[in-house]
């Protein structure tokens, strides 16, 4: 499942011939990778790779070969990133043949860096027949900018082994702004091999905004993210992409809206604050920048229906179906609740109980998202309450609240209200339906014809969680492999600090402790998530396994091992053990 590099010597003569190459790069020569560089060739112990020189000398072809040791290992990296660079040089350190034609003479047709194959590149396609080309039974399309590529013979080189897949059927831009290491020119030279034609003039033209949908003007969202649904948006990524990174990426991070985004101008914005033993106040955008402390902490939020699509499998609940994905970790950084609500008056022995607070998003009646805290959350030092300007660095986007929203560590994310207009120091909690006919927990027995929602408290604290990001459920492994690497998440609500995760691989018969990896935080303020990672043989003999992860934290609260005895008609605060089944496949000797 790792792919190693066996010798560094092998690497430091690549790096060396690398910085070589990229003393050459700005030659003109177009270098074509044909088949049989792609296949390794065992001779005499040592592995080589050929290729083949294709810019024009007369219709000649030349074929040159180097031999190394390490290149059985790195044959990959020569397809993309620095490796096509080093290709690049070496071949025009040993060849100095031929005078290379003018690419301009190749517009009209491309030698397929397979094959060799000429293939047209007028043909046109639409949007709709590139999404039809996911797979790789019926091919891997993806477009960049106007161009519509061709790239199935190319999914099994990319460095980035099968992620290259989450682009199946779609632009291929998105995912490489989020991998850097793709805004290089050669790279664009490698992807030019597989195209095979242009999109359509009406799909390379800008949609126009639909002004009677209060949905027209929504922000662009990432492709990869998976949708529950469109309007309004709620998606979340991949769950294998979340543990790729301690700080979920602002694109991928899971997205919740309840009704329209709001287009929200900051240099107008104000935010009001009133309520008990207020004085009524607003304050801009600069007014909380400047007069206020800055503060910032790390801290995950979770969505009450995370893993809601298990409890699907067990009884239909009402609600969208998330995944194990609709959850998140980010840096947050704005000014304390408490600092606002001193500066508005706000007197130490208040009779208060609780904060409310309002969105800009609103219904169309004109009625708009809200929910509340209880006061001692909103007042207490480590209570670490947010208003929230910056996410990850960078001001919010338009998805996650931009100008302002409530980032209250801990608790369930649907009290978190973005696009924050205002704040209410109240002795009621919320009237919104949000508050209190919505995001509660019920008993089994609990039916839609039954269920009466005062009966419940809102959520608030989330109880412990967590989740295997990968494998993913019914994925394949080779017995060839010798371990197998289990990985994914771990997080309590309410500040409590995940302390271990427990990792099965026969379906709970036997345990192993996973590897943690987090920002270390003080105790009652672990607000973010762990990660957690277990390398272990993979066992011998066996055709299949059910591997279950579950978590405690340090007031050794623990996951229930079913879905049913938890199940409940809104499908939510589903924390069960996480199961995960794959397939093994048999030696390939």
């Amino acid at each position: 499942m790792t792919r190693r590099v066996e010798s560094s010597g092998a690497v430091m003569s690549f790096l060396h011939c690398t910085r070589s190459a990229l003393n050459i790069w700005k030659m003109q020569s177009r270098v074509r990778i044909e088949t049989s560089a792609l296949l390794l060739q065992a001779c005499s112990g040592c592995g080589f790779v050929r290729w083949k020189n294709t810019a024009a000398n007369g219709g000649r072809s030349m074929d040159y070969q180097f031999s190394n040791s390490g290149w059985r290992q790195l044959v990959v990296g020569v397809l993309a990133g620095t490796g096509a660079v080093l290709v690049y040089g070496l071949h025009r350190q040993q060849v100095q043949q031929a005078e290379p034609k003018n690419t301009t003479e190749l517009t009209s047709q491309t030698v397929s860096a397979l094959g060799n194959e000429v293939k047209p590149t007028n043909s046109i396609y639409t949007r709709q027949d590139v999404a039809k080309h996911k797979t790789l039974a019926d091919g891997v399309w993806v477009t960049y900018k106007t161009s519509v590529y061709d790239i199935t013979k190319f999914v099994d080189l990319h460095p980035g082994g099968d992620k290259i897949m989450l682009a199946a059927g779609g632009a291929i831009e998105p995912f490489w702004a989020m991998y850097a290491v793709h805004n290089q020119e050669h790279v664009y030279s490698i992807l030019e091999e597989y195209r095979i034609g242009e999109l359509s003039p009406e799909d390379q033209k800008q949609a126009t905004m639909d002004v009677d949908d209060p949905y027209g003007n929504e922000p662009l969202r990432h492709p990869v993210l998976k949708v529950n649904s469109l309007k309004p948006f709620n998606a979340e990524p991949p769950v294998e992409l979340l543990s790729e990174n301690y700080i979920t990426p602002n694109e991928i991070f899971f997205k919740r809206n309840h009704l329209p985004v709001p287009e929200v101008d900051p240099k107008t914005y104000r935010l009001q604050v009133m309520g008990e033993g207020l004085k009524s106040i607003q304050l801009t955008l600069d007014d909380l920048k400047t007069k206020f402390p800055k503060h910032t902490i790390t801290a995950t939020l979770q969505c009450a229906g995370n893993r809601r699509s298990e409890m699907n499998a067990v009884r239909q609940v009402k609600g969208l179906n998330w995944g194990m994905a609709a959850i998140g970790n980010a840096t947050w950084r704005g000014v304390k609740l408490s600092d606002v609500l001193k500066y508005a008056g706000l007197p130490e022995n208040t009779n208060a109980k609780h904060v409310q607070f309002e969105g800009l998003d609103k219904d169309l009646t004109g009625i708009p998202y809200g929910a509340s805290i209880s006061i001692r959350k909103a007042l207490a030092k480590d209570g670490d309450v947010l208003l929230a300007y910056e996410m990850n660095g960078e001001d919010l986007s338009r998805d996650h609240g931009f100008p302002l929203r409530v980032i209250v560590p801990g608790v369930v994310g649907a009290r978190n209200v973005k696009w924050l207009s205002k704040i209410v120091v109240s002795k009621e909690e919320s009237q919104s339906h949000w508050q209190v006919n919505d995001y509660k927990g019920f008993s089994p027995s609990v039916d839609w014809d039954t269920v009466d929602f005062s009966t419940a408290p809102a959520i608030q604290d989330l109880p412990i969680q967590s989740a295997i990001t990968t494998p993913c459920n019914n994925d394949y492994i080779s017995a060839d492999n010798e371990e197998i690497t289990v990985k994914g998440y771990a997080w309590s609500g309410g500040g409590q600090e995940v302390i271990r995760v427990d990792v099965s691989l026969d379906g709970g018969k036997t345990w192993k402790v996973a590897d943690l990896t987090g920002e270390k935080q003080d105790a009652g303020q672990a607000w973010a998530w762990k990660l957690w990672q277990l390398t272990i043989p993979l066992p011998k003999g066996q055709k299949n396994l059910e591997i279950i992860c579950k978590a405690v934290d340090n007031n050794y609260n623990v996951q229930p091992d079913t879905v049913a005895p938890i199940w409940n008609l809104r499908g939510v605060l589903n924390n069960s053990w996480s199961r995960v089944k794959v397939t093994i496949k048999p030696n390939s000797g």
